[in-house]
């Protein structure tokens, strides 16, 4: 449904919540948050109940820092409390062996495909233990595509509850035998965050899909890293937080090993800056930052990469964005163009400096660059998915990539442009270094995933 139809539908029927939910979404895409966050609170207003308002808001909310943690949580919480009230019998008991010597791990996803949650799980299902970990898929979306095809052998059983109320849903995983159900969504597309709030596994798990808290009081950890959620943030949190030793995230080495270009100022002859992120993630705030460095940096460009840019309407309005910042058109490069995965890649032998978005920062993006020699500036925030964007910086050994303020940030991109030797030489090195990280290194990362979900086990089964 687009814009004008969702105006036209509520002109006939005001009080229709998913019209208000669907005109919520629609101008999320377009960026326009605050609208669409009224949307949904305006659908909530109506209906309190209603999951998919309450569930919209809360991924909106992570677009924006006019709000404190500890309101998110208050908010996630509320809608936990939605998701109680719809359970009938809570499961308090379990079919899994209580003794095993391979636990049984269940995934629940809608981004078991070529998606950014597919290649970061990539990255630990080539190296899993099949002695110590058994593995069965949730999916949600059933679809067929490469990745799939390639990781399907990692899962005993793969078995999509779709079509499947959450009730029946989570009886299927409870008949099941699961010792540790892992969420991979949070409040993301296709999620089945309402099946946890029955417990059909004695331990539940929040990872990887979207760096916050459930506010679910059946997901029992969150999974993150020293960086990522340091300590003192553990009241950001309905879960208890599980920190990974090194980094929380690794993702699968590409298959096609696009190769890394030489630093494309020294041929072009000025600062390609760029961002391959999800254009909502670029917020008034980012922009004015952004054009401030552009500003700063002498006929340096800004190339913007997503699918959102494919429509012309949207090009219009992100020039005219900048350019209300007193940046040209003509500085910044749009791109929408869909293409493989490999061509995506390549559009990165583009770009001299990557700029991080805030407070949702990349983490596909963000690694992707690092893989393909591009730096990534990025600002720490105050809260978990801020937080991821240290967490990838630190573990990419380019610690100083990370500013403490928007002041920092702009300083540190114009200091950054200053040293074109120093560019050039990470740029040559920075793919081997971060091979040698804990943002790829898939078997050290197995490892302490596999221990992680093992001392979950023993810490319940000795709480017991």
């Amino acid at each position: 449904m687009q814009w004008p139809s969702c105006r036209q539908a509520l002109k006939i029927k005001p009080d229709c919540v998913e019209v208000h939910n669907n005109l919520g979404l629609v101008l999320q895409k377009l960026g326009q948050l605050n609208g669409a966050m009224a949307s949904y609170r305006r659908a909530l207003e109506i209906e309190p109940n209603f999951i998919d308002a309450f569930d919209n808001l809360l991924f909106a909310l992570n677009y924006t820092a006019s709000h404190s943690p500890s309101y998110y949580l208050e908010q996630a919480r509320l809608f936990g409390q939605v998701v109680a009230r719809k359970v009938t019998s809570r499961f308090s008991a379990w079919q899994c062996v209580a003794r095993p010597e391979c636990l049984r791990v269940g995934m629940v996803s809608g981004d078991l495909r070529e998606h950014s949650v597919g290649y970061f799980l990539e990255g630990l299902l080539t190296h899993i233990d099949q002695t110590r970990i058994e593995l069965i898929a949730y999916p949600i979306q059933d679809k067929k595509d490469e990745l799939i095809a390639r990781i399907r052998r990692y899962f005993t059983e793969w078995k999509p509850p779709t079509n499947k109320d959450d009730e029946i849903a989570a009886r299927l995983i409870h008949a099941d035998g699961v010792h540790v159900l892992i969420d991979l969504s949070g409040y993301t597309d296709y999620n089945r965050l309402p099946v946890f709030a029955w417990k059909p596994a004695p331990v539940q798990v929040s990872w990887l899909g979207l760096p916050s808290t459930t506010g679910i009081m059946e997901m029992d950890y969150v999974l993150g890293d020293p960086y990522a959620i340091p300590t003192g943030d553990e009241s950001h949190f309905s879960e208890a937080v599980w920190r990974m030793p090194e980094s929380c995230l690794c993702l699968a080495i590409p298959a096609s090993p696009v190769k890394v270009a030489p630093l494309p100022m020294l041929s072009a002859g000025y600062i390609t800056f760029g961002s391959f992120n999800n254009l909502t993630k670029i917020t008034d705030a980012v922009v004015q930052v952004w054009a401030r460095i552009l500003l700063s940096v002498p006929n340096s460009r800004l190339l913007l990469k997503t699918t959102q840019l494919i429509d012309p309407v949207v090009r219009m309005k992100t020039h005219q964005r900048f350019a209300a910042c007193g940046i040209a058109s003509d500085r910044i490069f749009l791109s929408g163009t869909l293409a493989s995965r490999d061509a995506h890649l390549a559009m990165y032998n583009k770009v001299d400096i990557a700029l991080d978005t805030f407070p949702f920062p990349g983490g596909t993006t963000s690694v992707e660059a690092l893989w393909m020699g591009v730096p990534v500036l990025s600002m720490r925030g105050d809260r978990f998915i801020s937080l991821t964007a240290a967490s990838i910086a630190h573990n990419a050994g380019l610690p100083d990539w990370v500013a403490a303020d928007e002041d920092d940030y702009v300083a540190k991109a114009v200091a950054f442009t200053s040293n074109f030797e120093h560019l050039a030489a990470l740029r040559a090195d920075l793919r081997q270094q971060v091979l040698a990280s804990p943002l790829f290194d898939g078997s050290s990362f197995a490892r302490n995933f596999e221990d992680a979900l093992w001392d979950m086990w023993q810490m319940r089964t000795q709480g017991s």
